[in-house]
């Protein structure tokens, strides 16, 4: 186990995750996005926070970018797994300094890794734990309070997602969703 803001101080190998996680993890598709109010929906935050995990660099979007007015953000599924992490970590008063750590090694790990984690917190830091060894060291150690297994997480996003509207990006503009008289009227303006 590795304390987030500490140098590591070894890796555990997946294998010995045993099982806790016994699933094969889906193959992702890096080319889906999803817009910035299914990420909200999905990871159960406001578009504000959304907009400002964006802005500080907390959480940005991976298939693409804001690129000025009217241009729209889409994230990724590990993207949404990271915000609903952040969430979490939130809800259960780590702070912000802690979180950006915990959000630099799910960003720093595979695809296939995100699933064998745990991460563990005592409220004042947060904890990488890859092993069932570790999370019990931890809690013997009387250190780990609460833990959010990254894999458990990964499937409540997997699942809210596949009911939520995704996209491809384009170098085009998007095509005017239903209903969206703003859209519409721009890809007008530009016939």
């Amino acid at each position: 186990m590795n304390a987030i803001n500490e140098k590591p101080t070894g890796h555990v190998p997946v294998l010995a995750q045993g099982l806790l996680f016994t699933d094969d993890l889906p193959e992702l598709d890096e080319e889906t996005g999803y817009r910035g109010p299914t990420a909200c929906k999905a990871a159960g935050i406001t578009y504000r926070q959304l907009d400002y995990w964006a802005r500080t660099g907390l959480v940005e979007p991976s298939v693409r970018g804001a690129a000025g007015s009217g241009s729209q953000r889409l994230y990724g599924f590990r993207d949404i797994l990271a915000l609903k992490v952040v969430k979490r970590l939130l809800d259960t008063g780590v702070s912000l300094q802690q979180i950006r750590g915990a959000v630099q090694v799910l960003r720093d790990r595979g695809v296939d890794d995100l699933a064998h984690v745990t991460l563990m917190s005592d409220g004042a830091s947060v904890y990488e734990c890859t092993s069932n060894e570790e999370v019990i060291d931890l809690l013997q150690g009387g250190q780990g309070v609460f833990g959010i297994a990254v894999g458990k997480v990964w499937r409540e996003v997997e699942g809210d997602l596949s009911h939520l509207p995704s996209e491809r990006p384009s170098d085009e503009m998007p095509a005017a969703h239903p209903g969206d008289e703003l859209s519409a009227r721009r890809q007008a303006r530009l016939a």
